[in-house]
């Protein structure tokens, strides 16, 4: 009989069905699940927007789990680790996966390095946000990360020095493209092993872009209306494509457009070349003459010896449109409850501190 093991407590699957004293968001969920409970109300991280709640099913749920089960070859009786909030679809679609196929579950707080939580026991199934990863790479837990079988990583995208890091992997280490509208990943893109940054349309997914070049999804068991997304891609094959950007995000300074997500990727190599593992992203700012110019934001400070060295480096790898005009450092970002930069907040953030 599967369990769920949290905070030192195990209960088996039965037990969670009948009733327990505990009361974690965690237990709930699976005590409504087991229980046949049909709907359920996910709530989005306000990463991209204000965040809101929509309403799912327990068919599109299931429908979402079994794809990625059988991508991943998911077995009964091996161990999920649950290390991310269960109040939002990633943390909360790990659960379903291991109940609808007969997994183990252990559930931890969602920390920097939630494998120094469970050292000594076997992990065969993970989902981690690059924060995590990064944190554990550093750790003594970096061999016990090898060493699980599958692990899902998504959120934000990964740096350059984690991708690199992650190469010498033998296990099944994975990007995830999708959002809380598409039950989590709706494509995954192998890591380690590859040089390609090319994501994998699973079963069950159908995909085509707009008159925009924005990324549109179908799939029946999310219903007739297709999700109309502001990422823009480029489509590979029928089944793969490359993610570029939001259009949202896209900058325009003196009548050229400038995808953020493509100059963080060359600013991310600079940053690996002088060691330099500070978070940041890119963001357009008001310019009386250009409409918007192009500003690099750091989180914490770095010494005016890595600044200069930056503006260097940046000068000799971006072109005149993509070099940033300013760059900033903010002692530290604000950030979602999935954890997530919030980049609209920490722009407000940084207008209040340079006004």
């Amino acid at each position: 009989m599967p369990w769920l093991l949290e905070n030192g407590k195990r209960y088996s699957f039965n037990e969670i069905k009948n009733g327990v004293a505990e009361s974690s968001s965690a237990i709930i969920f699976c005590s409504d699940w087991l229980n046949e409970k049909e709907k359920f109300v996910l709530q989005t991280s306000g990463s991209t927007g204000a965040p809101k709640r929509i309403e799912v099913t327990r068919y599109q749920l299931k429908a979402s789990a079994r794809i990625t089960a059988e991508y991943l070859n998911l077995k009964p009786e091996e161990t999920a680790l649950v290390c991310l909030e269960v109040a939002f679809v990633a943390g909360l679609m790990m659960l379903v996966r291991a109940m609808e196929t007969g997994m183990n579950i252990i559930v931890t707080p969602p920390q920097a390095n939630p494998l120094q939580l469970v050292a000594h026991l076997q992990i065969d199934f993970t989902a981690l946000v690059p924060y995590q990863v990064e944190t554990i790479l550093n750790s003594p837990q970096r061999e016990k990360l090898h060493k699980i079988r599958n692990v899902l990583i998504g959120g934000a995208p990964l740096s350059e020095q984690t991708r690199t890091a992650l190469q010498s992997f033998t296990n099944g280490m994975f990007a995830t493209y999708g959002m809380t509208e598409t039950l989590t990943h709706i494509a995954l893109q192998k890591i380690n092993g590859t040089i390609e940054n090319t994501f994998e349309v699973l079963s069950g997914f159908e995909i085509e872009t707009d008159h925009r070049g924005c990324l549109v999804i179908t799939a029946a068991h999310l219903g007739p209306e297709a999700v109309i997304t502001n990422d823009l891609i480029e489509r590979v094959s029928k089944n793969q494509f490359r993610w570029l950007g939001r259009i949202d995000s896209v900058i325009n300074t003196g009548g050229v457009k400038i995808i953020p997500e493509k100059v963080e990727s060359l600013i991310a190599k600079v940053f690996e070349k002088l060691k330099i593992t500070n978070r940041f992203f890119i963001a357009g700012l008001p310019h009386a003459q250009l409409g918007e110019s192009v500003a690099l934001i750091i989180e914490a400070a770095l010494s005016a010896e890595k600044t200069d060295l930056v503006m260097r480096e940046l000068e000799q790898n971006l072109s005149r449109y993509e070099n940033p005009k300013s760059i900033y450092q903010l002692g530290q970002f604000a950030y979602t409850q999935s954890g997530k930069i919030n980049r609209p907040e920490t722009i407000t953030l940084l207008k209040k501190h340079f006004r």
